[in-house]
Order: C-alpha cells, then structure tokens, then sequence
C-alpha cells in the first residue's frame, strides 16, 4: 500500500499544482489586463505618487493567493480525474485493483488526500488570502487615495449602556484611518441625543475612536414653566456646538469590522466574519448575508472532499484510447457548475430568508451525493 500511496499520490499532486497553475496564471493575465488602465495615474495628493507598472504586478500578485483559494477545489477534481482516467487507459488501475485496491481501500486512498488539501484550503482562505487581499488593497488606496463602497460609505450600528449610536464611514485610507466619520446618538425613545462629524478618525487605544477637528453638537430637551406661572410645562429645545481638536468616543467597533463594511464579506477571514455577525445581532440588525458567508467560509474547504469523491468513478471507466480529453472537461464543467451553484444558492438563500448553514451547505451535499450514488451504482454494482 505505501508503493500505491505513493504512486497515486505523486501523479495527483503534480496534476493537481499543474492545473492550478495554469488556472493562476490566467487569472494573472486577466488582472494585469484589467490593472493597465489605471497606470500612470495618481492619488491627487501627492503628484510623486504615480501608479506604475510594479505596482500592478505587485498588486495582481497579492491577489493569486484569494484566487487560489477560490480555484483550488475545481483544480483537485479536474487533476484527479485526469490522473484516474490515465491510469484506467493505460490499465494501470487494472493492475492496482488485481494486487488489492479495492474500492473502499481507493476511497478512504483519495479521502486522506483530500483532508490533506481541506486543511491547505482553510488555512489559504483564512489566514493568507485575508491578509493579501488587505495589502492589495491598501496598496491600491495609497495611489486612489482611500478604500470605499460608494457615495454613502459603510453604516455601523452599536448599541452601549443607555444610548444607541449609528456611524458612518465614508472610507478608508491606507493608513487604516477613517475618512468622513459621523456619530448620530440616540437615546432610549429614538430621540437623538447628539451628531459628531470629523473629517479624519482613527482607531484608539482602549476601546475608543480618536476623531480628529470633530463638530459636535449636543441637543438638550427641557421642561420650561409657562408664562401664566401655570404647573404645565412648556418643551423647549437648546442645541450647543463645539468643534473640538481631539475627541475620544468610546465604542466596541474595532478595525476588523469597519474592513468587513467596506471590503466584500467573502474576502474576510471566518473568524473576523463570526465577531461581525455577533455584533450585528447584539446590535439588532439583519446579518443573514454575513451568516451565509461565515458558512460558505466554513464549509467551502469541505467541497475538496466532494471533488476527490466525485473523481473516483472515472478511474473504472472503460473507454478507447483518445477519451481523457473528453472527461477532463466533463470534469471541468461539473466543477464550474458546482461554482455556479453555490453562488446562486448564496444569493437565493439571502433572497428567499433561508437558514443561513443550509443555504451554504446544500450545493455541497448534493454533489456528494451524487458523487457516492455514481461510486455505488459504477463501482459496487457494475
């Protein structure tokens, strides 16, 4: 069995890092291509800093590892159904199946290599495409000058001890300091309490935000007596402003979750993605979208289990010589249709309110079982 290991084992890698790599290096060609316009272009602040050519290459290069963990379960299926169907040609697979692989034995064979490539996926998708996607974009932001979703920003909602805060974000620079920060304060009734404006903020020590020229003004509603000397009271309203140089407000609102309101949730790590949806329903807001990603997170690296077993029937195919082309991309279209599937489910999941873990789930489970019903009817029966 260790011969056999290894046999299988050294032609599924080497299928597997070929086909990734011409995935990798499409993509590369295809984000330089899209990168070009952008050269020679600066931030308008600073006239010497002008985006040039290493600067792409730079950036499209910090995008390969978020590519990579997108490709990589399609490239395990299409390089391991390329190396069964080879061995099933040349009757190589004939001959490790009459020296003792049998199907369960060949299935448990591809299962511990695809833990091996779930484990190499989690860590890609959570600890390394993160932090490369937030270099690519802090890379851009210095020659675009800031990082934003639109005209409005991002809105964050906290709720604290007594009164309830929603803040915008209009963008981040690539500093990690916020641009365009507004405070809206209310209080229990829904009545605001106070607004503060600062064109610049960043993120304090101690659970706090250090907004910079802030414009604050409070809004006070008291009880006056009238003018008959009557008990009823009359309600008047007083508004004070300050503009102040510095002002702390304090808040639970860390970094990480003013990047997951800006950048794309499915670019985040799971961990980060988890503590802003803890936050969204501490704070009573819809985090079905966010749910839904978390799951995907969660259960996406799973999908190179699918992929392995979905590989395995080809291997006791019968076919002419001249027929690896053909399954190959019979093995490229179930992959890319696993990928269409999981999309649409994200979005049909977001759409029609459905549980966020069966929505990221279900395209998983449905090619499993289809993968086993093919092994069981193709294998065990024929």
């Amino acid at each position: 069995m260790k011969t056999i290991r290894r046999l299988i084992y050294g032609e599924v890698l080497a299928a597997i890092a070929l086909v990734a790599l011409g995935f990798l290096a499409l993509f590369f060609f295809f984000d330089l291509v899209d990168e070009l316009q952008y050269l020679g272009k600066s931030n308008g602040i600073n006239a010497g800093e002008i985006y040039q050519i290493r600067h792409a290459l730079l950036y499209v290069g910090l995008l390969v590892p978020n590519h990579l963990y997108e490709l990589l379960p399609i490239s395990v299926l299409i390089g391991t159904i390329f190396v069964m169907a080879r061995l099933a040609q040349s009757s190589e697979y004939t001959i490790l199946r009459t020296s003792g692989l049998g199907p369960w034995r060949a299935l448990k064979l591809l299962l511990a290599l695809g833990a091996l490539f779930v484990v190499f996926s989690f860590v890609v998708g959570d600890y390394v495409a993160p932090a490369s996607e937030r270099a690519a974009q802090l890379l851009k932001a210095r020659y675009q000058s800031k990082i934003t979703i639109g005209q409005t920003g991002a809105w964050l909602k906290e709720k604290q001890a007594y009164n309830t805060y929603v803040v915008n974000v209009k963008a981040l620079t690539p500093d990690n300091e916020m641009q365009g920060v507004q405070v809206f304060e209310f209080n229990s009734k829904g009545l605001i309490v106070s607004t503060t404006q600062a064109p610049l903020a960043s993120f304090g020590a101690g659970d706090a935000w250090q907004l910079q020229q802030a414009t604050r003004a409070e809004f006070e509603v008291g009880g006056t007596p009238g003018a008959n000397g009557a008990a009823r009271a009359q309600e008047s309203a007083k508004v004070h402003r300050a503009v102040l140089e510095s002002f702390r407000w304090p808040t639970e609102i860390s970094a990480e979750m003013v990047s997951v309101a800006l950048l794309k949730p499915e670019r985040m790590g799971t961990i980060d993605l988890f503590n802003y949806v803890r936050h969204l329903d501490a704070n009573g807001q819809t985090a079905q979208r966010y749910e839904i990603e978390f799951w995907k997170k969660v259960f996406y690296p799973l999908s190179c289990l699918v992929m392995v077993i979905l590989a395995l029937p080809f291997a006791y195919l019968h076919f002419r010589s001249g027929g690896i082309a053909g399954y190959v991309f019979a093995g490229v279209m179930i992959g890319i249709s696993f990928f269409l599937l999981n999309n649409v489910f994200g979005y049909i999941g977001n759409l029609r309110n459905w549980m966020p873990w069966l929505a990221a789930a279900t395209p998983g489970l449905l090619y499993m079982a289809v993968s086993l019903g093919a092994f069981g009817w193709l294998v065990l029966r024929r």
